[in-house]
Order: structure tokens, then sequence, then C-alpha cells
């Protein structure tokens, strides 16, 4: 795994997290439908759920709505997202500082492991979605959403246009996802699009750095202040908003 770029983004939302909540709306979306799916598929019987990914805890507090009775583990690569989500005792479960794509657990454990948006920092998303599954108890299920190849496509555009590279990271297309959960005989995914309404290039920087995603492609270099501010004009031109398109993913274990 990569460490240095592991460590970049452990920073970039470590920073985020006092002033996340007021940026992601898409986020509190995407973890409300995570909740909804899991609740579906598991209504009862679950002693143990991981959470890999908690942020600053929109998903934390619906599973702790929907199964108080849980053991709850929520985890985060980012100390401060953690100490976050376990702020003020709304939540009661072990709370700990964790790369998801190298959990700290071995073998079946888990009756639900839930994430929401946190896959797409994954270095190998087929190897990581491979080793939760390795957590499930059986009849458990993995149950997540993460960014896919349509999200911030007008930005995307605008970068293009002006003969750049974008920062934004290369997400997975729902195509690639289902060719991941393939070789599982019971999964699925789909995907949603949700309406970024960020009024305009600065609206969508903010909204970028507010929810710390500013980590840019690998040797990707950063563009020049005169750079951006073409590309940010570009944006403009065409009118307000982008777009996230947030892939979800559902793989069971067999009951035993």
């Amino acid at each position: 795994m990569n460490d240095i770029r592991k460590q970049r983004i452990s920073h970039a939302f470590g920073a985020a997290a006092s002033r996340y909540d007021d940026h992601a709306g898409p986020q509190r979306q995407a973890a409300a439908l995570v909740a909804d799916l899991a609740y579906r598929q598991k209504p009862q019987d679950v002693a143990r759920l991981l959470e890999i990914g908690c942020g600053t805890g929109f998903l934390t507090r619906d599973i702790q709505m929907r199964w108080p009775g849980a053991e709850l583990v929520a985890t985060d690569i980012a100390p401060e997202m953690v100490d976050r989500a376990a702020w003020g005792g709304m939540v009661a479960g072990r709370f700990l500082t964790m790369d998801g794509e190298a959990p700290a657990f071995d073998g079946p454990w888990f009756d639900l492991i839930l994430s929401s948006l946190a896959f797409q920092w994954f270095d190998d998303l087929g190897e990581a979605i491979a080793r939760l599954f390795g957590l499930l108890r059986p009849g458990g299920s993995l149950i997540f959403s993460t960014m896919g190849a349509g999200s911030f496509a007008r930005w995307r555009t605008a970068h293009e246009v002006c003969g750049f590279e974008p920062g934004v990271p290369i997400y997975p297309r729902l195509d690639d996802l289902r060719d991941i959960l393939r070789d599982y005989a019971d999964a699925f995914a789909f995907d949603e699009d949700y309406l970024l309404d960020c009024g305009d290039a600065r609206g969508l920087v903010a909204h970028l750095r507010g929810i710390g995603a500013v980590v840019p492609v690998e040797g990707r270099k950063p563009l020049t202040g005169a750079q951006l501010r073409r590309v940010m004009a570009c944006f403009d031109v065409d009118g307000a908003g982008d777009n996230y398109q947030i892939l979800f993913g559902r793989v069971t274990r067999p009951a035993a």
C-alpha cells in the first residue's frame, strides 16, 4: 500500500473534520441510503457491526438508531474524524483509527460491515472488498457506497477544455464495480446521481476543501493560480453546479 498517500488522505480529512458537516450534502444522502439498504438486508440478528470511514458520524448515528443492541466498531483513517464521530457520547461503541483497506481484525467476526464514501480512497478496491468479506460471519453482508466515474463531470470537462489534467481522482465505472463483485455468489451494484448545488466554481472548490477531498491524482502536478482561474472561468460559462455519481454495492456471505 502507498503509505505516503494514505498519510496525505488522513491529514486532509483530519484538517476538514471541524467543518465537514457544513459541506457534506451528498455525503448525508449516500449514508442514509447505505443504512436503508443494510436495514432491509438484515433488520435483526446483528450482534457485531463494523463501519469503515465513519467521518463525522452520519452513518454511525443511523447505525446506532437501527441496531441499538449491536456491538459497534466505528473506524476512520483520520483520528480527528474518529474523535468527531465519538464526540458528545451520542453513539455507544468502540471508535478506532484504522485504514479500512488494512482492517485490524482477522476471521469471520461481523454480521454487517457498512461504509459510505470511503472506498474510493483505497489503493486496490477488489482486494479490499475481499479482505472485508473475510470478516463477515455466515449470512453477514458488506454494504457500501463509493464514488463513480461520472462524478464532477463538468469540473473534469473544464480542465480538459483548458488542456489540463483534473486533480480529481479517477473513480471506477459501475461496470468496473460489477466486474469485481461478479466473483461473489450473492452480490449486486447500482448507481445514483446526486446534484451538487455549489453555485459556481468557487463554490465547488470550497466544497472539495470543506470535505477534505483535496488529495490529487498520484504524480499530478498542481495547477498554478493562473491555470486554476482559467479552469474556474471555463466551468462558470455553462452555469452552476456539478454532480456526484455514487456507486452502491452489497456482498453477502452464504449462510452456514
